[in-house]
């Protein structure tokens, strides 16, 4: 199997985008469990590729499920909830400034 990591495909807004088999490849899963993820909806692609932070994603799934022993379902939900924390302290922050 080969992959054409070289390859570079750029969104309408301009960023760049990547297959399946690079995401799988980066975060070391598999293209099967990158497709479970969309399927679940746990990461948006855009058509059949992924955005870097997609890619991030699965990567953060991965160590929360290795190292703390989070279900599928967890991990996604804890990351969720980072970023809307994240979310609300941003609005804070410029509430505050006002």
């Amino acid at each position: 199997m080969s992959f054409s990591l070289s390859k570079i495909v750029v969104s309408p807004e301009g960023e760049q985008l990547y297959t399946f088999e690079y995401a799988a490849l980066v975060t070391e899963t598999s293209i099967t469990l990158v497709k479970f993820y969309v399927d679940l909806g746990v990461i948006e692609p855009i058509g059949s590729m992924l955005h870097s932070r997609e890619i991030a994603r699965i990567a953060q799934i991965q160590r929360l499920r290795q190292d703390l022993g989070l279900n599928l379902v967890g991990a996604a939900m804890v990351l969720d909830m980072a970023t809307e924390i994240a979310q609300l302290r941003s609005r804070l922050k410029v509430h505050q400034s006002h």
